[in-house]
């Protein structure tokens, strides 16, 4: 992780993490995966620096507000933001059909899935409001998913506080176990899904 990233976090704590995590969630472009930045706030609870309850609560916060911003210009303004895409809309129009098809297909679980998952999260949020599904159905997803995705990348950044260096050297590999690790997750919850239809079909 960048110095600059460390010093900031660091000297201001609580409001810096609130920030980045807010910034990035808005589609606002940043050198530092949130899962970083997670897993590092993770760290500092680990070594006494922060709290790790008052981190998790606003790691929480910081993701629910932004992506909730990001869904509702979408719901209300989609439309037009499309007919005159903007630069800073960094998304082709096949990408837009692939995930709307998906969360049209899935619904509630295509939402929470790709609100999980890593690269598409945000997006999620865009096709979401695009596709104009109704906030009473979007906003408890979102809160779900945000403290799902804000606990497992803070508690695995705890759990590997004594093996990481702080500076961040070491973080790059711990991504990719985090990455397993929200997989690992995913799999879980589709193999579930899955039994259940199954059984749901038999009982018919």
């Amino acid at each position: 992780m960048p110095a600059e990233f460390i010093v900031f976090i660091t000297n201001y704590g609580y409001l810096a993490i609130f920030l980045i995590i807010f910034s990035q969630e808005i589609g606002i472009p940043n050198p530092v995966p949130n899962e970083l930045v997670l897993m590092f706030t993770g760290f500092l609870a680990f070594k006494g620096i922060l709290s790790l309850p008052i981190v998790i609560l606003v790691t929480i916060s910081a993701d629910f507000i932004g992506t909730n911003i990001l869904y509702f210009v979408f719901y209300y303004f989609g439309a037009y933001i499309l007919q005159h895409k903007p630069r800073w809309l960094p998304i082709s129009q096949k990408a837009i059909d692939k995930l709307s098809k998906r969360i049209s297909t899935g619904g509630k679980w295509a939402i929470y899935v790709g609100r999980i998952t890593p690269f598409i999260r945000g997006y999620t949020s865009v096709i979401t409001g695009l596709l104009q599904i109704k906030p009473m159905i979007f906003l408890p997803i979102a809160i779900i998913s945000a403290a799902t995705w804000s606990l497992v990348c803070v508690v695995i950044g705890r759990m590997l506080g004594p093996y990481l260096n702080y500076t961040g050297t070491n973080m790059g590999t711990v991504k990719y176990i985090m990455l397993t690790v929200v997989l690992i997750i995913l799999v879980s919850i589709i193999a579930v899904k899955y039994f259940q239809k199954r059984i749901a079909i038999k009982k018919e």
